[in-house]
């Protein structure tokens, strides 16, 4: 067992070294940061700590800017931002270089964002007993609106225009949500999207268009 210790607050992790998996990057090739995120993992898995924390400082920024923008609590997603550097550490030795690191991860960021929105929706769906029934055990749903919303410094809203535009975002279901945030946000290109979304680039395409209507209806007083 090789012992890692994470940078950016990340916790500690520990990983298997399999020196025969993947080659050992020697003292005299090239400083980690001139290597691409394939060899950079490469030697995360062999135990070099040093080309770990150059991807988490690669790749923190971007990560927890979309989880934010997915979940418009910025807390949280520098909670999953955290999450998704564990996951790539933890199962280093499961990826394929044959796709985009890039892809991987954003992947990997997304899919614990969309995790995170529905067990907020579940959280939302509260029993509620029927003052209206003779049956005491008998119960309907009703969905309470979340008012509570955990908001990143004031710094980072630069005025009212700004935060109309990030609640009108949050507000977009999220399916429209995901792929109007990387492709207007992050510029990931639509084969990307389709990549991590896990979805053709036709679908992409029209979830895009869709999610721009939306917004731009939601955003009709400030245009």
């Amino acid at each position: 067992m090789t012992t890692l210790t994470l940078s950016a607050g990340l916790k500690d992790s520990k990983l298997e070294t399999d020196a025969t998996a993947m080659s050992v990057r020697q003292p005299d090739d090239a400083p980690v940061e001139k290597m691409d995120d394939h060899s950079l993992l490469a030697a995360t898995l062999t135990g070099d700590e040093t080309a770990f924390q150059e991807l988490v400082r690669r790749y923190r920024n971007q990560i927890t800017n979309y989880v934010y923008r997915m979940l418009n609590d910025y807390d949280r997603a520098a909670d999953l931002a955290q999450e998704t550097f564990v996951r790539v550490y933890t199962n280093a030795e499961r990826y394929q270089a044959t796709y985009s690191f890039s892809t991987y991860i954003y992947r990997i960021a997304h899919n614990l964002a969309i995790s995170e929105l529905r067990q907020r929706k579940r959280r939302r769906l509260i029993p509620f007993p029927s003052f209206f029934s003779d049956k005491d055990s008998e119960e309907i749903e009703i969905e309470i609106e979340d008012k509570k919303q955990v908001m990143a410094d004031d710094s980072m809203i630069a005025d009212e225009r700004r935060d109309a535009v990030r609640r009108a975002i949050s507000s977009l279901p999220e399916k429209y949500r995901a792929a109007l945030v990387l492709c207007d946000i992050e510029e990931k290109s639509y084969e990307e999207i389709s990549a991590v979304l896990d979805l053709p680039v036709g679908t992409v395409k029209s979830r895009i268009n869709r999610a721009r209507n939306l917004l731009k209806e939601k955003l009709r007083e400030y245009l």
